[in-house]
This record gives structure tokens, sequence and C-alpha cells, in this order.
């Protein structure tokens, strides 16, 4: 889990829903409005979908954000596997069916889905969907599930299987049973168009955080970057010693300690492994940092599957940098691509 981190006391209180800060004019010495940042937080996408910006004009920030946030919501309506009004739950329902032609910002999530698909050697695939409800089920059960279940449910993967028309924009799932979850670049792809919005509108200082998904632009003034804390492997709250100093990136994380279920004493990821039907079990945090929300998500995806010597060359190979952060023996060993280091706050 990635954590953005602010060290100034007036921002330690901006947690509840569209809470903006006033500009503070100081009699007789201010009598101009100065830019500020402004916090946003709303439950979009299964998780806090935060927003930072920066501007002048605090009506603005607030307009601004309500527009955000309702793009989130188109969003999720087209890529979201929970609700069963979403494209993505329309075209899932027609697996084994028929064809169906869909709008232009699944189809090219589809398409950017089997790039990943392709250029991570299968370790990322969106045809998931019927491992990750089996094992959902599992963790909100607790029972672990046999391997008779997973052996069916994975034979229904395989993105090779999904047949992607150009000529129409339709797309069929030709076994019945077939589901697509794009669970592991959504939340990427969503964080990038609010970014992207953002600076359509003229605001070149922002930051995106849905659920630790983060895409930023340029930095608040007066500073080299926004500050990111990166989770310990196996806590949700205690962070490395250093943070990142970012600008203009996109930067993701996978890891297990928030979803994850035991059997005989070993903990398996929420990330399963479509090659072998089960969640990872490799106690470690994935970092990446790449130029555009959706691939930095789906690479921190890939990598946590993939071993390390995998992970490193397919993040040199999509111009991306890697963190890989292990627990062993209660000790935290770190293996990093030869570009990391330079995002080290100093």
């Amino acid at each position: 889990m990635l954590k953005f981190t602010d060290n100034s006391n007036k921002t330690d209180t901006l947690r509840k829903l569209f809470l903006f800060f006033f500009f503070i004019y100081l009699t007789g010495l201010l009598t101009h409005a100065q830019e500020r940042k402004f916090l946003f937080t709303e439950n979009k996408m299964g998780s806090p979908f935060n927003l930072l910006l920066v501007t002048d004009d605090s009506t603005k920030a607030v307009t601004l954000a309500r527009a955000c946030f309702a793009l989130v919501d188109t969003l999720n309506g087209l890529f979201s596997d929970y609700d069963s009004t979403s494209e993505l739950s329309r075209l899932n329902a027609k697996a084994g069916k028929e064809p169906m032609i869909v709008s232009s910002r699944l189809w090219n999530l589809l398409i950017s889905s089997r790039q990943a698909w392709l250029q991570s050697k299968h370790a990322f695939d969106i045809t998931i969907g019927p491992l990750s409800r089996l094992w959902r089920k599992a963790r909100k059960a607790k029972i672990f599930p046999d391997s008779s279940e997973v052996i069916q449910r994975k034979a229904l993967l395989g993105f090779q299987q999904l047949q992607l028309n150009p000529a129409d924009h339709s797309v069929y799932l030709p076994q019945k049973g077939m589901l697509l979850d794009l669970g592991g670049i959504a939340k990427g792809y969503a964080a990038q168009e609010v970014v992207n919005y953002l600076t359509r509108k003229g605001i070149t200082r922002a930051l995106a955080d849905a659920g630790g998904d983060m895409v930023m632009s340029q930095p608040p003034p007066n500073t080299l970057g926004w500050t990111i804390g990166v989770n310990v492997p196996e806590t949700t709250d205690d962070l490395l010693p250093k943070k990142l100093l970012l600008q203009n990136k996109a930067v993701a994380t996978s890891g297990d300690a928030y979803q994850y279920i035991e059997h005989k004493g070993k903990k398996y990821s929420h990330i399963a492994d479509p090659r072998t039907g089960y969640g990872i079990s490799s106690q470690r945090n994935v970092t990446v940092i790449a130029d555009n929300g959706a691939l930095a998500d789906w690479l921190a995806t890939a990598c946590s599957i993939l071993s390390i010597k995998e992970a490193m060359q397919l993040a040199q190979k999509m111009k991306a940098d890697l963190l890989i952060t292990e627990l062993r023996n209660k000790q935290v060993l770190y293996y990093d691509s030869p570009g990391f280091k330079r995002y080290w706050k100093r």
C-alpha cells in the first residue's frame, strides 16, 4: 500500500468529504489570493479515492473535485465487476452467448490489457474473473477452496480465447462462465484520467490516489515532488524509513497485507496466479513507478506473480522502475531496478 505523506500541520485534519482550505489573509499584508493545496476524499471503486490539487480559487477546487469524482463514477460504471449494471458485467453476462459492442473506453482498456498479457508472458490476465470470484468468496467465508474447484475455474481462463473485433469494437467471451476482471488495471487508469482531466482544466499540480494507485502531475509550490510512503511488507501502517519523491509519474504497489486467506500456516494473497490457479504466497510488496497509471497498476500485479528476476526484466522492458521488498526471517530485503534509487527522497 502506498500512502501520500505531508509533514505540514495544515493538512493533518484533511480527511472528511470535500473538506477544503480557505485562504488565509493577513490583514494589511496580503491583498491577493495565493495558491494552496486542497484535499478531497470520497469512497470510489471500492476504496477511498483521494484527490489533491493546487489552485488559488477554492470555488474552482470544489467544482473540479466534484467533476473528477463524477468521472470516476462513470469509469466505475464501465469497468466494475461488483456492479451488476456495469458495462463489464453486461459483457460478462453474454459469455458463451453472443458478442457485444462495447464503449471506446472499455475497448481501449481491453486492448491495453491484451498488451499487458503479452508482455507479462500471461502473468497478467483479465480473464482471471472466475478465479477472482472463487478466492473472493473463500476469503469472506474463511474456507479454503477444494482443488477441484480451482481446476474447474482455471479451465475458463486464457486471454487467447477472447475475441476482439476492431471493425465494430465487439467483444465475445466464447465459454459460458468466463468472466473478465479489470481490478488489476482499472484504478490506475481512473487515476490517470482524473489527472489528465485536471491538466486540461488548467490544474498542473495535482495528485489522484485511487486506493493506493497514484498518479501525479507537477509538485506543490516550493517542493521538489510529492512525498509518498511505502508500506513495510505484511503491515498496513508501518512505512519504510525512506520516502519517495515523485512528479509527473504514476506509482502503484501490490501486497497481501489487506486481503489474504491462511491455510495450513500459509498466507495466500488476493492476487491469483492465472498459471497455477492459487493466490501468490510470497511475503513481499511490489512498487512500480511508471509514466502512466494503467501501466503502473498492471505491472504491480504482474511483478507480484513473476519471479524477482522476471519482474525486473519486465519492468526494464516497459521502461518502468521497480522495488520489491520481501520479508524473510523478520528482515526486510530490498531488490530494486537500477533507476529506482533516484526517486528516494534525500
